[in-house]
């Protein structure tokens, strides 16, 4: 779809984020139009990579998830914009031109969000926002039904590491168990039936 736009050249395709970083690395694109959910190291990792490298690459954030909190947590990783997969071709193509000209681009729902809570700073602070990116990604691994081994496999750290993340999401959410894990995140939008 990019290709045939005739305003963006398509320069490299990763199959993981772990390679995403690397062709950044070497290819240095205007943009680069990253998913969150990718094998190996996700969206927010290959983020936080990328921003460490002090490339001039603008990265766009394009998520089946649609939720303030995923686009809250790309653009404190480094991203300069965020956008839903169900957006129209119109819309990625301005969201590309404002990232690639310098600017931060988020749909009208999120932004509005965003400004309603600056506006009322004295509402509460989403429960989410209290988990590290660990333990977010450890939370979501869990409501997705991923066991402790698969996680700690997927993320490269020990089973133990992933068990010790999974009690810090209980106990900052007041949670019980991984069934209410299921629930907290189906409720909130961060997993989808």
């Amino acid at each position: 779809m990019l290709s045939g736009s005739n305003v963006i050249e398509v320069v490299g395709e990763a199959a993981n984020g772990a390679e995403a970083v690397t062709l950044v690395g070497e290819l240095k694109p205007d943009v680069l139009l990253l998913d969150i959910t990718m094998p190996i190291k996700d969206g927010i990792e290959a983020t936080t990579d990328i921003a460490a490298m002090n490339v001039p690459t603008k990265i766009l954030i394009l998520s089946m998830h649609s939720d303030e909190q995923y686009a809250l947590r790309t653009l404190r990783a480094g991203a300069s914009g965020f956008i839903s997969k169900g957006a129209r071709l119109e819309e990625l193509l301005k969201a590309i031109t404002e990232v690639k000209d310098g600017n931060r681009y988020l749909p009208d729902h999120i932004a509005k969000s965003f400004a309603e809570k600056h506006i009322r700073p004295d509402s509460d602070k989403p429960l989410a926002e209290l988990l590290s990116k660990r333990e977010f990604q450890v939370m979501n691994y869990l409501a997705s039904g991923m066991t402790n081994r698969e996680i700690a496999k997927l993320l490269d750290i020990s089973v133990k590491t992933v068990d010790t993340h999974r009690g810090h999401v209980l106990k900052k959410l007041k949670l019980r168990n991984n069934s209410d894990i299921t629930r907290f995140a189906i409720q909130h939008g961060y997993i989808h039936c």
